[in-house]
């Protein structure tokens, strides 16, 4: 997996390229948030939670459903968000929903639960290029705390931030034609 940081600043970095009357900054730290929250099925590993089954580390939260899930109760509290209902679902569902595509190209033992609550299968892309992260903060104290750092700075993050340069440039762009 990403680090969890890597994770809430996916959505945070797309959600500033948008526009702001159509995204919120309340909605956009509620997708960081949200973007992050999947990884809350860690604490399955302290309590002796059978690997690969739906209640381990990326399962059912790690999936479409469960994006759809956030985004939906979104959606009801948009007016807090400061959004339309469907943007409101749709930022947060994308938001959640980044995490477990994100985490299938990490180069982790286990894939993801992707389509419960269709199915339990794990999927993960073939194409694994992202370092898997540490869980301990011990272990980014490390040469290979550093590497997972590095892999997701050049793999995720610069990607991101240039996609929101490109989408504020393009936006700039139109604006003067």
């Amino acid at each position: 997996m990403p680090t969890v940081f890597t994770h809430a600043i996916v959505p945070l970095v797309l959600g500033a390229a948008c526009e702001r009357r159509l995204v919120s900054w309340r909605l956009a730290a509620a997708g960081a948030i949200s973007g992050a929250l999947p990884d809350a099925d860690v604490l399955s590993l302290q309590f002796d939670v059978a690997r690969d089954t739906l209640l381990a580390h990326r399962g059912w939260t790690h999936s479409i459903g469960f994006a759809c899930l956030l985004g939906a109760l979104a959606a009801l509290a948009a007016p807090r968000l400061r959004a339309r209902p469907a943007v409101a679902f749709a930022v947060i569902a994308a938001a959640v929903l980044s995490h477990p595509l994100l985490d299938m190209l990490t180069n982790g033992r286990s894939g993801v639960a992707l389509w419960w609550p269709f199915s339990s299968e794990r999927v993960s892309f073939e194409w694994q290029p992202v370092l898997v992260s540490p869980i301990s903060i011990e272990g980014f104290l490390t040469a290979y705390g550093w590497k997972v750092v590095l892999s997701e700075l050049r793999w995720i993050l610069l990607p991101c931030l240039a996609l929101a340069l490109a989408i504020r440039l393009g936006r700039r762009i139109r604006a003067m034609t």
